[in-house]
């Protein structure tokens, strides 16, 4: 493992994405629990990679989700349900994966759901650059339906209980404590367990970064 401050750990997540030879858009995943740290990390990447001169397209599992009609068959504090029925794979690889990835006319959608609104979306088809990078980030992104779309995988991983105090601060304005601790103790912990007992999905990443000191990051680098 190797240990260095947010600006070298980036530089490395860089040139990785830039060792990445292939004849189509890089998409490269940013895996890991809730309030890990993923879509700060995305964002710092995109900005680097985007200096480097390199066309970034910034996308989320966020703008993937189901209508909340169909995301609680089995309840709102569901840790199945959580892993099952919340994110529409389907869309997220007919829109913006496979078209992207080898023999993609690379015409994608970055997104197909609209949170705030609980709304469909369909945004304007865009044509990708054939150096373009797809910095996506979100959970469970190495689940079967996913893994052997991307070009470059990254795991972010926090301790668990961790992500909790996290996740109060970040909500504090929308939610109470009792409510955001419910939330991960039985929903989303519970679902990152078993994904993590049934995927093993740090298996699988290129590059692990312990981030539960997001200014001293650790990093380890696998071959696969």
């Amino acid at each position: 493992m190797d240990q260095g401050n947010r600006d070298e750990m980036l530089g490395l997540l860089a040139e990785a994405v830039g060792s990445v030879t292939v004849a189509h858009p890089t998409r490269v995943a940013i895996d890991g629990p809730p309030a890990a740290g993923k879509t700060t990390l995305a964002d710092e990447l995109a900005v680097v990679l985007r200096e480097q001169g390199r066309d970034v397209i910034r996308a989320t599992i966020d703008d993937f989700l189901f209508p909340r009609a169909q995301r609680y068959p089995r309840g709102e504090y569901s840790a199945e349900g959580c892993y099952f029925d919340t994110h529409d794979y389907h869309a997220l690889n007919r829109v913006l994966l496979d078209p992207l990835g080898p023999g993609g006319d690379r015409r994608f959608q970055h997104a197909v759901y609209e949170r705030t609104g609980d709304t469909a979306l369909s945004p304007p088809v865009t044509t990708a650059t054939a150096d373009a990078v797809l910095v996506f980030d979100g959970v469970f992104l190495m689940r079967p339906e996913l893994i052997g779309r991307w070009d470059l995988r990254i795991f972010v991983s926090t301790a668990l209980e961790k992500t909790v105090d996290r996740a109060v601060i970040r909500e504090r304005r929308v939610s109470s404590r009792a409510e955001v601790e419910r939330r991960w103790r039985e929903r989303y912990i519970p679902s990152q367990q078993f994904y993590f007992a049934t995927v093993h999905p740090t298996d699988h990443a290129n590059i692990i970064v312990h981030n539960d000191e997001p200014q001293l990051p650790v990093w380890k680098t696998q071959t696969h």
